[in-house]
């Protein structure tokens, strides 16, 4: 997967967010511009050579799809743009939803699904006088992320996590049958062992 720092993200976003080229006009009326000219230009030659952002004719510069791949294709499911986004940074859902291009609205069951699974974390923050919702990415949203790096994201966020409950159910389900009708059997004690540490491991 692309990986971004902060900066390539906010560059990206300026082709992203009405969906045409951007120039430098663009950049210098964007935070970018805080950068400074010789940082803003390190950061566009490091995206040309990464293949995330392309030159037109004109001097104006194009998001490639290399770069759309890795928060703003349909392809991928919305929970994973917000675990990938908060990877990058940590944000309100107004931020989130302006960077993903997505309403609250759609965004809020998926975050409140990663909050419940422990994947990120809500953190208020005190700002002018208000309390904004603040969400950040734990080490376990980390590790799921470099899980579907491995093994794809052709899968269900939800589906995934009852398929280990009901796994565990069965698990436990086996164990005590086992465990009733042979409760004495050394070997049979062995086994239940075993089920208890494929249990954990899960």
């Amino acid at each position: 997967m692309v990986k971004l720092s902060v900066n390539d993200l906010e560059m990206l976003y300026l082709g992203i967010r009405e969906n045409r080229d951007f120039n430098e006009k663009d950049i210098e009326n964007s935070e970018l511009k805080k950068l400074g000219t010789g940082k803003i230009l390190d950061l566009l030659a490091s995206l040309k050579e990464r293949k995330l952002i392309d030159l037109n004719k004109d001097g104006s510069f194009f998001v490639t799809n290399l770069a759309k791949h890795a928060l703003w294709t349909d392809e991928i499911p919305l929970w994973l743009k917000i675990l990938r986004l908060l990877e990058i940074k940590s944000g309100s859902i107004n931020e989130i939803a302006r960077i993903l291009k997505k309403s609250e609205i759609e965004l809020n069951n998926e975050i409140e699904k990663l909050r419940k699974m422990e994947l990120i974390l809500m953190l208020p923050i005190r700002k002018e006088n208000m309390i904004i919702k603040t969400y950040e990415i734990l080490p376990e949203g980390i590790e799921k992320i470099k899980k579907v790096e491995e093994h794809g994201y052709q899968f269900d966020l939800e589906k995934t996590n009852d398929s280990k409950v009901e796994i565990q159910e069965l698990l436990d389900q086996v164990i005590k049958e086992i465990g009733e009708k042979f409760y004495d059997d050394q070997k049979t004690q062995g086994i239940i062992l075993k089920l208890y540490e494929i249990k954990e491991k899960l």
